[in-house]
């Protein structure tokens, strides 16, 4: 039995929360932390667990309900895990098309059997602020890097993630099935199975 009938996304974008609510179904209401706080807490842990559970604690604070969380990104095994937790602003803010430039560049003369890499989710519950013992969950999707972008769909480095699986780019997946295959999906039905849903 779920202790809650409803909780606080650690987040201000729309679309994640009408995906998650997707996600949980009926039994949870979810809420977006714009409800409570304009202010976003500085995402200062060295992993995407640490941002997730301090994203999850600021939520959890302003708004009095439980929080989840999620800090996600790509994970380059050439670059040593990076851009890793910085993957959004790899090219210092400058945006997906920039980022994207960014990482082709640095694995130019890098052979495709050496391009593995990982979309990484870690998703964080806590019951509230203080939580000691938050719920959290990780989701991996392995694939590797393209030399050159493919694919209309999604966002981020979708057009240069090569999912096996599928024999194509994560940009050329329709959104249903990305959303079967990907990191996020992953990491959400661990938590699902953790809360009995």
């Amino acid at each position: 039995m779920i202790p809650f009938t409803q909780l606080v996304l650690a987040s201000h974008n729309a679309g994640k929360l009408k995906e998650l609510q997707a996600m949980l179904g009926d039994a949870i209401r979810v809420r977006s932390v714009a409800e409570f706080s304009d202010h976003e807490p500085e995402e200062t842990g060295l992993s995407f667990v640490e941002n997730a559970i301090l994203k999850a604690r600021h939520a959890a604070r302003v708004s009095g309900l439980p929080a989840l969380a999620d800090d996600s990104g790509l994970a380059v095994d050439h670059l040593g895990g990076a851009p890793g937790i910085y993957s959004a602003r790899y090219a210092d803010g400058q945006g997906d098309a920039a980022n994207n430039a960014k990482l082709l560049e640095a694995l130019r003369d890098v052979p495709d059997a050496e391009r593995g890499a990982q979309f990484v989710c870690a998703l964080a519950l806590l019951r509230h602020a203080d939580d000691p013992l938050p719920i959290l969950c990780e989701g991996l999707w392995h694939g590797r890097i393209l030399p050159a972008a493919r694919g209309e769909h999604g966002f981020g480095y979708d057009p240069l993630f090569w999912v096996p699986e599928r024999d194509c780019s994560s940009a050329e997946l329709s959104p249903a099935e990305k959303n079967q295959l990907s990191h996020r999906a992953r990491a959400m039905a661990q938590l699902k199975q953790r809360l009995g849903l």
